[in-house]
Order: C-alpha cells, then structure tokens, then sequence
C-alpha cells in the first residue's frame, strides 16, 4: 500500500512538471525588434551589365519582402509605353518589360520606397538597379528634392524627368527620356544618364502619357543641368570588437548635381466655357463658367417687354460675383422682367478652342421660371379665402458678429438680398455705461466688393463694454423696396489682456539691384491655414496684435512683384513660383503676453524649415500601425536637432540663380524673448 502510494504521488509530480514545462514554451524572450530594411544579395542580369537581351530581371532578397503600390511606384528609365508585369515572391522580385528592349540603351528599375520587408515593414529605400543592352552602359545621376511650391510639403511620387531636346515644345509633347519617382521625402535620383545638356522637369502626370499636360502639376529647373561625376574620399568609422572606434578612408564616386531643387504649382488651368446657367428663384439668374472669363460676357434679352435691353443694365439687375471668380448672379430688378416666366437670354461669352485659345461663342439661353406646386396652392388659398391681401415681404437681415466682438474686427451684415445702401436713420448702435445707453458713432458703412448683400460697419470699439445694435422696422430695404423686421441684439467686446501679440523680425530680407524685395509674412493655425498676414519690412518686422491664446506657425514668401498675395509660376514665361519659407517652430501664444522673435530665412534648409505638426505629407518608415522606435513626441519643442540635411535654405540663392549649393548642415537654435505686459 504505501508503495503504491508513493508510485501514485510520483506520477502526480510527474505530470504537473510536465504541465509546467509545456507552459514556459509559451513564453520566449524574444531577441531585440527587427528595424533593418531588406539587402540586395544579387539580381539577374546582375547590376551593370552590359549586352543584355532578356527583358527580365530577377531580384533577390536576404529575407522575404513585399511590394507597396508597385504599379505606381516603380519607374523604369527610358518610359514604357505599355506597362510592365511586376510581381514578388518570397524574397525574389521579378520585373518583365513589355516593350521591346532598345539597343544601345541603359534601363533603368527604380523602386524607390516599394520594397519593405514582411514581418516588420522595414522600407528598402533608393533601391535601382540597371543594365544596358549596348557595349556601353550610361552611369551619370541628377539628385534633388520636389515640394509643393506654396507649403513646402514634401512632393511624394512626383515623376521627374529629364529632357536632351531643349525646346518649350518637348515638354507637352515628347515623353522624358530618363525618369523617376520622389520617395516620401520628395527625394528623387535620375539614373542611366549620358554627358549632355538637360532640362529637369517634376510632373504629377496623372494619364501616365509621361510629359505635361496643363492641368498637371508641373515643377521646372530654371537652368538647364550638365551631370558629371567626380571621385571623394569618404571617412567612415568602424568599431572593434574592444569598442574602440578606428576611422577608414575610401573612395567613392559623387554624381552631381545633387541637390537640384524643384518647387511645384498648377496653373490652375481651367478652360473657358459655359458649365450652366439656371434661374433658380424668380429673381435670379446664374451663370456658372469653367473658369473666370477675362471678359465680361455680353447678356441681351431678346424677347418680351424688355427684348434688345442688356442684362447688365443696373437699371434691369444688380451683379453679384461670388469669390471663386467663375460665377455670375444677376438679381432681376426691373418688375417687367421678374415677372416674365420664360426669359431668353442672348449670351456672348468666351470659349477655349482646342487650340487652347479663348474664342467668343453666342448662344441662346432659355431661363424659365415654374412656381413650386405647394406655393401655388397656398396662394391660390389666400385668395379664395383671404380678404386682408397678402401678408407683407420681409427681406432678412443677419449680423456675421458673434456674441464676442474681436476688437480689430469691424461690424459685418449680410442681406438675404442686394441693398443700394445702408440706412443713416432708424439704426442705432450704444454702449452700456452704467445703467445708461450711451448712442456710439460709427465710420459711413460700405458694401463688399464683389456683392451688395455684405456690408462692412467699422467701429472704433473700447473693450470690455457690453454693445447693442437695434434697427426700426424697414429700416433696411433691399432693391426691390422689401424691408426688414425690427432688429435688436447685444454683444460684448473682449479686453486688450485677452490677447496676446507676436513680432516677427526678419533678419535676412534679400536685396536686388533696386534695393530690399518685399516679404509678406503669413500667421497660420494648426492646420496651416492662413489666419493673418503682415508685410515684413525692413528694421521693423511683422507685426501680429489681438491674437487669441493658442498655437501659431509662420509662413513668408518673397513678394516679388509687390502685389501682397502670393503668386503661382507660369510655364510660358519660364516664371518661377514666387519663394516660400517656413518658421521651424511654433509660438504658444499667451494672453496679455508679447513674443519678439528674430528670423533668418535663409539659415535652415527647406526640408528643415516646416514643422512636423502641420505638415500633411509625413513620411512613413513603417507600415501604418507599427512603431518606428522613436519616441519624437519627447522632443523639447524649443530645440532644434542638429544634423545633416539636404539643399540650402534658398531657391532664391540657387535656382533662382541658377547654381548648385551643395549639401548643407544646419542646426543652430533661435533666440524667442517673451515678455508679460
């Protein structure tokens, strides 16, 4: 008994060791994440060879991979008319080219970002690979960078190309010879290039035909670029299994240009028609036009009371513009013409040919008018059964204030109709000063530019006083004689502690032959959007005043022809688009706080200068979802981080200029003085 006891224990024993062994299998240490990107082993044909035939290539990894929107991010140089099959197994990458292959030609596989590991998502980035079919195989590179012109957002598979032939036509009517794609640093590298003279071009190219169409974004290099290849001598340092450090010199081949620099726009080319036209209330008549006309088109009516009168007439209507410029409101205003159901229109407007040059077209437009059926009803209603006429029109009026009144904004209304002005009697505008209503006087009112409904009252107010506006009944009228029911409604303005104020002083400011170019300075929110703008002049700055605590970046750009806005490039003109230039870091406005901040434009480079934040185009070294092992949020944001970086801080000093900079290092802090008041 008692050894069959002890035999029974053991095998208890036994089992729950087994049990506890078979649980630790499930808890492996692990070794450290894997954060290294796929390597090259070989390919066939093998890089750089020469005399080849066979239109495909085989690439092969050290660990398994995986291809990201290949189609779109893979280029082969020079451009394939019909597209290639790409496909990837294990840690092979096959490529056949569909096109027959050319003779004498070096081809070109750019991967750019496509290629990343699969476990991890590590991206393979740069990665190309070519041959030449010829004895020969061409080996000169151009190097640069492609942002948008306007926010300096890094241009994230824009193709770049080249061009030997040096006409303006080419660009809209040959394909590149030598192409690539902009990583997600809106870095490019253009390969296989022979000695020779080029014109450098970045295209967004959405019909994939490889040149530029005009509705296209569109980057130019202002100088035409001669790539050559000289030999370096690199220092690397190595470190020994001791852990001391040792520094090895070898050669290396530079290929320059590399740091050309590329600034894209659109034209914003948009062919003039006529897109529609409706009437969409008995008053109003609308012309919507594919592009703002040059040209006023020409509006006769030419049938009923008012046949051979123009539309135009301000005694047969009011003109409304709306902002986009592409659109025409005309409120009828003569009562023969209201009334009128069926309205023919003559309408003489510009049109684009297909020559892209603008023509005048003449149509006959019909603009009928149907009451809505439930409108009918009602009306035909009222009449049966109402002897008191009909209820009186009223036009409506709003104010744009809110409850809280900015004291550097002036009072704005916007009318439901057209007003010919604003009324001196029956409005009134006072002042809360103790129990009393004290009346406050106000500059004459004016209507907006582009619509009589808007109008602007400007005010000179005191802060921290509680206001209210109050207008009789009619006070307002619109064009058709309609008034407005009486208004009554009060708002407070906030105090000058509120606010804060941010100087900009730029130290930098370019100078001509004539003497400094303007700078306009741009105040932006979070998501870079404009909020202020201020001129940056010399030895005084730009001023920013009643701002609201919050976060801020500033944006400035190189006003070249004095008009206060900036302006696109033009592609006819060879004009580039107009320099734009980043603050590095944010300002954390304060209430009742002053910020006086000194900035050098030209001391970072461009892809420095536009905060993390507000950048849209980020790159992505991972796979969404997976971490890059940075913890960037723990970066002081007052600090910059030194380091090397591409380009120089200017296009004004280089491509304006048309010279090369070189690479440059930039790195050092800036100076912010904050004082309370």
């Amino acid at each position: 008994m008692r050894n069959a006891f002890w035999m029974r224990m053991l095998l208890i024993g036994s089992v729950a060791l087994l049990v506890a062994a078979c649980a630790s299998i499930g808890r492996p240490e692990g070794g450290p994440r894997d954060e290294v990107p796929p390597e090259f082993v070989r390919s066939t044909p093998a890089p750089g060879s020469v005399g080849v035939e066979r239109s495909r290539i085989d690439i092969f990894f050290d660990e398994n991979i995986k291809l990201e929107d290949a189609s779109n991010k893979i280029v082969i140089s020079p451009a394939q008319k019909q597209s290639p099959s790409i496909s990837s197994n294990g840690r092979r990458v096959s490529v056949e080219l569909r096109d027959t292959l050319l003779p004498n030609t070096t081809y070109t596989f750019d991967f750019s970002d496509a290629i990343r590991d699969l476990n991890e998502g590590n991206i393979l980035d740069g990665f190309a690979v070519d041959f030449a079919t010829g004895a020969e195989i061409d080996t000169l590179r151009i190097s640069g960078m492609v942002f948008q012109a306007r926010n300096l957002e890094p241009a994230q598979g824009m193709v770049v190309g080249v061009y030997s032939n040096l006409e303006d036509s080419a660009l809209r009517k040959l394909p590149m010879e030598r192409v690539a794609k902009t990583n997600q640093y809106g870095q490019f590298t253009i390969r296989g290039l022979k000695p020779g003279v080029y014109n450098v071009f970045a295209v967004d190219d959405r019909n994939h035909d490889w040149h530029w169409d005009r509705s296209e974004n569109i980057a130019f290099y202002p100088v035409t670029v001669s790539p050559q290849a000289e030999r370096i001598e690199l220092t690397d340092t190595l470190l020994s299994a001791d852990g001391k450090d040792s520094l090895a010199v070898r050669e290396a081949t530079r290929f320059l240009p590399d740091d050309v620099l590329l600034t894209w726009f659109n034209e914003d080319y948009k062919p003039y028609y006529l897109r529609d036209y409706k009437r969409p209330v008995r008053r109003m008549v609308t012309f919507l036009f594919g592009a703002t006309p040059d040209s006023m088109p020409a509006l006769k009516v030419v049938s009923g009371p008012m046949k051979g009168r123009s539309l135009s007439d301000p005694a047969m209507s009011v003109l409304e513009r709306r902002e986009q410029g592409d659109s025409l409101v005309f409120w009828l205003r003569e009562p023969q013409l209201v009334a009128t159901d069926s309205l023919f229109v003559e309408a003489r407007y510009q049109k684009t040919d297909t020559l892209d040059m603008p023509v005048w077209q003449t149509d006959t437009l019909k603009l009928f008018f149907r009451e809505p059926k439930g409108k009918k009803k009602k009306d035909k209603e009222k009449e049966e059964g109402d002897t008191l006429g009909p209820e009186p029109v009223f036009m409506t009026l709003k104010s744009i204030t809110s409850g809280q009144q900015e004291l550097d904004q002036p009072l704005r209304f916007e009318a439901s109709e057209p007003m010919d002005s604003f009324p001196n009697e029956g409005v009134r505008l006072e002042m809360a000063v103790d129990s009393l209503w004290e009346v406050v006087p106000f500059t004459r009112p004016f209507p907006d530019s582009l619509s009589s409904r808007f109008w602007t009252v400007p005010v000179e107010w005191k802060e921290g006083m509680r206001y209210r506006f109050s207008a009789d009944s009619l006070a307002f009228r619109n064009i058709y004689g309609e008034g407005t029911k009486p208004m009554n409604f009060e708002f407070s303005t906030r105090q000058m502690a509120d606010y804060g104020t941010l100087k900009l002083s730029v130290t930098d400011i370019p100078y001509d032959s004539v003497g400094p170019l303007a700078v306009v300075v741009e105040l932006l929110d979070n998501q870079d959007k404009v909020v202020k703008t201020s001129p940056a002049l010399p030895g005084q700055g730009a001023m920013f005043t009643h701002l609201l605590p919050g976060v801020y970046y500033a944006r400035a750009f190189i006003d070249l022809n004095g008009n206060g806005v900036w302006d696109r490039g033009d592609m006819a003109s060879r004009l580039l688009p107009e320099e734009v230039f980043y603050y590095p870091k944010k300002f954390n406005v304060r209430k009742n706080w002053d910020i006086a901040q000194d900035w050098a434009m030209f001391e970072l480079p461009v892809d420095m200068q536009k905060p993390d934040d507000i950048k849209k185009n980020k790159p992505k070294t991972k796979e969404p979802g997976r971490k890059n092992g940075r913890d960037s949020d723990d970066e002081e944001e007052d600090e910059f981080e030194d380091g090397n970086s591409w380009g120089n801080g200017s296009q004004y000093n280089n491509a304006r200029r048309g010279s090369s900079s070189g690479r440059f290092t930039g790195g050092a802090g800036m100076q912010t003085v904050r004082t309370q008041r």
